[in-house]
């Protein structure tokens, strides 16, 4: 894809005189086109025309928007498509899982390597499958309920079992008479 450069020129305001060119209309064309045939010279495409606000102060504190007419011209750049263009680089050999033929034998007895345990097909639940799926952060807030008890809620659970009295505040509170 090639890039551009853009100018942006202030479009003539009025005309030029010139010989046989008598109308205020004829005299801004010619000025429009002496324009053009300059910036094309220097290897500018034209573009368009456009009418854009400007924002100028107007007296001490004032200000006021006033429209100008500019030309947008562009051209290619050169110089830096060629960054752009992908290089041409060496693949490594494909890596293969059998060793060569002719490769050599393993010095010692310990540079064998294991093979690696076969991945069963079916992967097995915990005890507890819904305390571990929690466990699991996965970044989402998780919403489904929770099967089983963790072993860290179960020791809990257990403790709250010994020491009667040692609950929430509230319960406590409401067995006392006022």
């Amino acid at each position: 894809m090639p890039r551009y450069e853009y100018k942006v020129v202030p479009a003539p305001s009025k005309g030029q005189k010139a010989k046989g060119v008598k109308t205020p209309e004829g005299r801004f064309a010619l000025s429009v086109e002496t324009v053009l045939n300059e910036m094309g010279a220097e290897g500018w495409e034209y573009l368009r025309a456009e009418l854009l606000p400007s924002d100028e102060r107007s007296g001490l504190t004032g200000s006021a928007t006033n429209w100008r007419n500019v030309l947008v011209f562009r051209r290619a750049v050169e110089d830096d498509i060629e960054v752009f263009r992908p290089e041409e680089i060496d693949l490594p050999a494909p890596v293969h899982a059998d060793p060569p033929v002719d490769a050599p034998a393993p010095l010692h007895a310990d540079d064998t390597v294991a093979a690696p345990a076969p991945i069963s097909e079916t992967p097995q639940e915990p005890p507890f499958a819904g305390a571990a799926r929690m466990l699991k952060d996965n970044g989402v807030e998780e919403v489904s309920e929770v099967v089983g008890m963790t072993s860290a809620l179960r020791a809990r659970a257990a403790g709250k079992a010994e020491k009667p009295g040692d609950g929430d505040s509230d319960s406590d509170e409401a067995d006392k008479p006022t």
